[in-house]
């Protein structure tokens, strides 16, 4: 016991002991200041994502006018009741990536939906109550009382023309529009049917939407009330980062897209039943009963999913109509390429001569989608098909946007690159 007492004498007054003791409060210190730089850090991550949150995040702004017009009595829809008198419209999670569309996962008739809605950038979302009135004059201004439904039914064709190009199936999708417009089957188009209606027009994927309906490539539209309206289900993203919190997103490095994309997104068989599909619809956008469309923004986050894994398209802002395109491009002024560009790739070459824009892409959809496929189907695919699957998608990349191409070329290339990845897939539980 003795010997014991003198060990812990020994011990608590030895130099090491002396300098330990001394280290001590310069290690609480530093400890400290690591606590108050890690709270700092969260402090700021918490304030930039409220931040960006409060800025994308303006579902109850339009609610709020889109609600006020309804009572007004100057726009209507098949879901106005449900949204403004019963609410039964449930928001939930905002997907907004832009302040002018505001985009929400919800609820409505025991079904998930994704909810959208319009809302100008001259807007603030700290607007009072002068919004309603500056957003009617702005977007519901047409048609005007007194035009008749022949006169409806001219201008929406109009429209339809110089949106689409003049194409002989319009008359078709002029009797969609007003068909929709009579939501409530009374045979007859009210103005604000017809003022909700055409503000929806206006909204780029609206149009697309309406143009791709029973295609199975985009979401199913099940009701509007003005220019807001409901799409089925809320479609997975593709994008490598999609399984992260939101807040984490912004911080991923790049060098982890292609790691993660593997780990968390879907089996390698899912995502070429994936591909098949988005090769599919680029088919369609090429040989559409309703014209040619072009895909400005090829990024994966675009390229959603359902349950089944069956293609569908997550966002169809940035997939513009042929003729809006070449409406662009025609005589623009330019130095270089890049100051013929549409959306954020659809771009076509600078005539260095007359300093004008040309009329052709320099890629077309498929030798994006094909760019865009080599990433995300040839990690994790199966060794056998691996080096064939690498060919065909070097092919594919290299097609240009060439009148004399596209039709045959294009059309050989998609099907050689349909049928090798339907080989490696059917007859399992992967179709």
């Amino acid at each position: 016991m003795r010997r014991l007492r003198r060990l812990a004498h020994l011990v608590l007054f030895c130099p090491f002991s002396k300098g330990l003791q001394g280290r001590l409060p310069g290690l609480r210190v530093k400890y400290v200041f690591l606590v108050w730089l890690g709270v700092l850090a969260g402090s700021w991550l918490a304030y930039v994502h409220y931040s960006s949150y409060a800025e994308l995040c303006r579902g109850h702004v339009c609610r709020v006018v889109i609600c006020d017009q309804y009572r007004k009595g100057i726009i209507s829809g098949s879901i106005c009741q449900d949204l403004c008198t019963l609410q039964q419209v449930e928001w939930r999670t905002c997907l907004s990536s832009v302040p002018g569309q505001q985009v929400y996962s919800g609820l409505w008739q025991g079904k998930e939906v994704t909810i959208k809605c319009g809302l100008e950038e001259s807007l603030s979302w700290t607007a009072g109550a002068d919004v309603a009135p500056r957003r009617e004059l702005v977007l519901f201004d047409k048609p005007t009382r007194g035009t008749s439904i022949k006169e409806f039914r001219e201008m929406t064709l109009s429209f339809l023309k110089a949106n689409l190009g003049d194409l002989p199936s319009l008359p078709t999708l002029v009797g969609q529009v007003l068909l929709m417009a009579d939501f409530n089957k009374d045979s007859r188009v009210s103005l604000a049917e017809a003022k909700s209606v055409w503000a929806l027009l206006k909204r780029n994927e609206f149009l697309l939407l309406l143009s791709l309906q029973g295609k199975g490539h985009a979401a199913p539209l099940l009701g509007h009330c003005g220019d807001l309206y409901v799409t089925e289900g809320v479609p997975r993203s593709s994008g490598p980062a999609a399984a992260l919190p939101a807040l984490l997103r912004p911080l991923l490095p790049p060098a982890l897209h292609g790691a993660l994309q593997q780990w968390l997104g879907p089996a390698w068989p899912w995502r070429a039943k994936i591909a098949i599909g988005l090769l599919e619809f680029v088919e369609e956008l090429f040989h559409g009963a309703y014209g040619t469309f072009y895909m400005c923004e090829t990024t994966l986050a675009n390229v959603g999913y359902t349950a089944k894994y069956d293609f569908r398209m997550a966002d169809l802002q940035q997939v513009a109509p042929e003729a809006a395109v070449r409406r662009f491009l025609r005589g623009r002024h330019c130095e270089r390429s890049a100051d013929c560009t549409y959306g954020r790739d659809c771009r076509a070459p600078c005539d260095t001569l007359l300093r004008q824009c040309k009329g052709d892409l320099v890629q077309p959809n498929l030798a994006k989608v094909c760019e865009l496929l080599r990433g995300y189907l040839l990690p994790g695919a199966p060794a056998s098909l691996r080096a064939e699957l690498a060919r065909q998608l070097r092919t594919c990349t290299t097609l240009s946007g060439l009148a004399s191409q596209v039709e045959a070329h294009h059309s050989l290339v998609l099907s050689h690159l349909k049928t090798l990845l339907w080989k490696e897939i059917s007859n399992t539980k992967y179709t």
